[in-house]
């Protein structure tokens, strides 16, 4: 039962650090702003009056 225990808290350990290293990686990850101009023409008829 020893070796059960350990090896999940070595799992859930892993599982910890990549949770909190992909947080780290997000949170600091410059994404770029889109460089196309993006127009769409919205008939009148679709809009709320």
């Amino acid at each position: 039962m020893n070796l059960f225990k350990r090896t999940f808290v070595i799992v859930l350990l892993v599982f910890g650090l990549a949770a909190a290293g992909l947080f780290v990686f997000l949170a600091t990850w410059d994404i770029p702003a889109p460089k196309a101009r993006i127009e769409k023409v919205i008939p009148n008829d679709r809009l709320p009056r």
